[in-house]
């Protein structure tokens, strides 16, 4: 008897240990997310601008990027890359930021205009010490636009330009009478004035525009925005150059300092954050053959994008309770260290799908802010830092930064409503948690219901269900952009490794069932 409980005791005990070890084997099934977009509340409207792109010169990002002149073997028209333009126009691009960044208080704008063989030649001290023989100027930069149909953006140069040279700009640009900044553009072969929609007074005056206090700042805002002045069908809206990351008091100094002098106009307050996985300038970190640590990182570091507006918008709504001034995010992305072997100075990175992830999650904070955030302008456009667009001289590939932006076209003009989300997992990692998920909806200009997703945990899939309040759902389709490998991407020898794929579902019962795969990004009709 004492045999046989033994043995009875050891089989009990090895079991125990079976179930134990099934148990934790099996994978945790995790309760479906559950989300109802309240159409019936209609909130701010997304303006296409927060979809902005930056062209600065800086490495390869205009010349061989977009500009390669009518002479080149690489197929263009009037020096613009067919390929590149057939790309942007795709994307429909809503507006361009030109000529910096850093670049523009360095930038002297006589030294593009004109015959192109005949203008100067300057070493770009902000970027790589290269030569800068100016062949891409005002001309060719505002002429870039219309052919994309966008709006422009014109950093005025500050840090080493005079009141005079930047109101004979805004002249030279605007002017649609007899002057002579206006006969000036006619003899180098634009009648008509160009529209101006935007004029910055400066750049990071904190930093590479001056390394200036911001009530130093304020007055030479004041002083400089006295004397830009443009035809009253034709005026653009005013930027101050604001602060970066975590700053508040230059939002501070310039909302409460500026409005008192009735004879100007301020219309936004710019304001930089870059994402570095590690947080730090020294050693940001690689583009490419990171692990789990750098991608969480990344996206934790991303997602201070929102604390910071809020912070800001703070500061403005007890200085401009009328809600007067925008708050524009005119430089956004990630950085990391320069690919080996290049110019550290032309900023080239390759760009992933980690990279999409991080554009997708911006996009919904800048949609949450929408009553204050009119513009966001991601850099850069091409060849540079999070780029839509990569060259190899006469090769050109997307990356996963432009299919976000692609899939994402729906939302430029939209009326956001608000969407909320049950059962909403966290995303961990070591001692950190971010969200599991992120949610935005819009009614878009067509009046079509518009449901983006983003699941950023690169090992968990989710189950999402979506339901409309008062109303029952049919089905949604639209697009899934993921892949195998967090760091995949695109290359000259493989340019189609990453791109969106069809994604359909239909309803039972009047709700969805979305599979949201592990680091992905879904945006939806819904229907």
């Amino acid at each position: 008897m004492i045999h046989a409980t033994r043995n009875h005791r050891r089989h009990g005990w090895l079991a125990t240990i079976a179930v134990t070890l099934a148990a934790i084997a099996a994978p945790v099934v995790a309760s479906p997310v559950e989300v109802v977009i309240e159409a019936d509340r209609p909130g701010a409207t997304i303006h296409p601008n927060v979809y902005g792109q930056f062209v600065e010169h800086l490495g390869r990002g205009i010349y061989e990027g977009i500009w390669v002149g009518e002479d080149s073997s690489i197929p263009n028209t009037r020096g613009y890359r067919n390929d590149v333009l057939a790309a942007l126009k795709d994307l429909r691009v809503p507006l361009l930021r030109w000529p910096g960044g850093c670049f523009a208080d360095q930038y002297h704008w006589r030294d593009g205009i004109g015959p192109r063989a005949q203008r100067p030649k300057r070493v770009n001290t902000s970027w790589g010490g290269v030569i800068e023989d100016n062949a891409f100027g005002t001309h060719e930069f505002l002429d870039l636009a219309e052919m994309l149909g966008a709006e422009v953006y014109v950093n005025g140069n500050l840090g080493t330009g005079t009141p005079r040279e930047m109101a004979e700009w805004v002249e030279y640009i605007t002017a649609d009478g007899q002057s002579t900044q206006a006969e000036l553009r006619r003899r180098n072969g634009r009648d008509k004035p160009w529209r101006l929609h935007y004029f910055a007074i400066g750049n990071e005056a904190w930093g590479c525009g001056g390394n200036m206090r911001p009530e130093y700042y304020v007055d030479l805002y004041n002083h400089y925005a006295t004397f830009v002045k443009a035809p009253e069908d034709n005026q653009p809206k005013m930027i101050a150059s604001g602060g970066h990351g975590d700053m508040t008091e230059w939002a501070e100094a310039i909302s409460s300092g500026v409005e008192p002098n009735w004879s100007l106009r301020l219309d936004g307050i710019s304001h930089h954050y870059y994402t570095l996985p590690n947080a730090d300038w020294e050693k940001k970190g690689a583009a490419l053959g990171f692990d789990e640590a750098a991608w969480f990182a990344t996206l934790r570091q991303t997602l201070l994008m929102d604390d910071y507006i809020v912070a800001n918008k703070e500061v403005l709504a007890r200085n401009d309770p009328d809600g007067k001034y925008g708050f524009y995010v005119d430089e956004w992305g990630t950085w990391y260290d320069t690919e080996e072997g290049d110019n550290p100075g032309f900023l080239f990175q390759q760009n992933s799908l980690r990279d999409a992830v991080v554009a997708a999650l911006n996009f919904h904070i800048f949609h949450d802010h929408a009553d204050r955030v009119h513009m966001a302008v991601i850099a850069q456009m091409v060849n540079v830092l999070q780029a839509m667009i990569l060259t190899d001289k006469e090769k050109m590939l997307l990356t996963p930064t432009y299919h976000a932006f692609h899939m994402y076209r729906p939302f430029h003009g939209a009326t956001t409503l608000p969407a909320r989300v049950r059962n909403a997992p966290e995303y961990r990692h070591g001692d950190g948690a971010i969200p599991g998920i992120s949610v935005s909806a819009a009614r878009d200009t067509d009046g079509k219901l518009q449901l983006a997703l983003v699941n950023p945990d690169p090992g968990t899939p989710l189950t999402v269900h979506v339901a409309v309040q008062g109303g029952a759902v049919q089905r949604a389709s639209g697009r899934l952009l993921t892949a195998d490998a967090m760091d995949a991407h695109n290359s000259f020898a493989q340019p189609q490794a990453v791109r969106p794929r069809d994604y359909s579902v239909e309803a039972r019962e009047g709700r969805l069932a979305i599979e949201l795969p592990a680091k992905s990004i879904a945006v939806l009709v819904v229907e």
